[in-house]
């Protein structure tokens, strides 16, 4: 389903099927010379059916078609390894274009999510059927890297970056001060939250999440251009929602650890989840490895600020109220 947003400015609704998300938002800009391409989809015949109708709907040649591509999310950056040509440009950050070339990248994500307190009869399926797993980009991809302030200029269009770590490690946004266009990816959704997930000891993703949050909360913001659901304008209420709901969640599970010691898995089975099952052990399993991630990314964020601690317990991390 293709929308004109703006003059030249048009959306391309990609569905992913059987999944929560339904469907990704990729945006198309036209121009005299090449056109932007704003996120693909996944690597799946679905997807690339969608772009392949909404594109020649837009009359877009791809062999004149650059794309830029938010975050590293297979449902973002998969079809663009079969859509882009000899002669395109895909724009991209670096940390997430070193997790796309890291070794070992889903073992260490087990190995992780397992001393987290993940069954390990459920790992490798729950790896399988992950969709960055079984829809992501195919083969090597040459990007042309950018960072924080560099610029897009397109058609009428001139786009500044403007780096948004959280929702990956990489996460990039893009700002039009003239038209006050921001085209969120990820960071900013309207009708649901964006996943903050950890699955490495590294990060403190949630902090970042809320840091970068703070960081856009200024810009003079008109029409938000997310990467799920339907455009919309209350920016900075929106972004005053955001931070309220992960307070929440932080308090959620400072109420949950009030029972005792727990590993994420335990403590991610006690949260509320805006799905359709009613109890933890019906939930499939990609949608316990999400939830997991999301859990482990609190815990952090209250590790650090100080609220719990952790420490191993028969091989398994657990945390504690300090």
């Amino acid at each position: 389903m293709t929308e004109e947003i703006l003059p030249n400015l048009y959306k391309i609704e990609v569905p992913l099927p059987h999944n929560p998300l339904r469907a990704v938002n990729s945006y198309i800009i036209k121009a005299d010379g090449k056109s932007l391409i704003i996120d693909t989809g996944m690597n799946r015949g679905e997807c690339l059916r969608a772009m392949s109708s909404g594109l020649k709907e837009l009359d877009v040649d791809l062999s004149r078609a650059d794309f830029f591509i938010t975050h590293v999310h297979a449902n973002h950056l998969g079809l663009v390894s079969t859509l882009a040509t000899d002669t395109s440009t895909i724009y991209f950050n670096q940390p997430d274009a070193d997790i796309i070339n890291s070794k070992n990248l889903w073992e260490k994500a087990s190995s992780f999510a397992y001393i987290n307190g993940f069954p390990e009869n459920e790992l490798q399926r729950a790896v399988q059927s992950h969709p960055g797993h079984k829809y992501g980009s195919k083969g090597h991809l040459d990007f042309y890297i950018l960072k924080e302030g560099d610029v897009i200029s397109i058609g009428d269009y001139l786009f500044k970056c403007i780096e948004t770590p959280g929702h990956t490690p990489g996460h990039m946004c893009l700002y039009e001060p003239n038209q006050k266009i921001f085209i969120s990816g990820d960071h900013i959704l309207n009708d649901i939250t964006p996943n903050i997930s950890l699955f490495s000891s590294e990060e403190n993703p949630l902090k970042e999440y809320l840091t970068s949050l703070d960081k856009v909360y200024h810009l003079d913001v008109r029409l938000v251009l997310p990467g799920h659901r339907g455009v919309f304008n209350n920016f900075k209420e929106r972004i005053q929602q955001l931070k309220y709901h992960h307070q929440e969640r932080a308090n959620e599970v400072l109420s949950i650890l009030e029972k005792g010691s727990q590993n994420a898995f335990q403590v991610a089975s006690q949260m509320s989840w805006d799905v359709d099952y009613e109890f933890w052990e019906l939930f499939p399993v990609p949608q316990k490895w999400f939830a997991i991630g999301e859990a482990i990314a609190h815990l952090k964020y209250l590790e650090e600020a100080g609220k719990i601690r952790r420490e191993i317990q028969k091989q398994k991390i657990v945390f504690s109220l300090k």
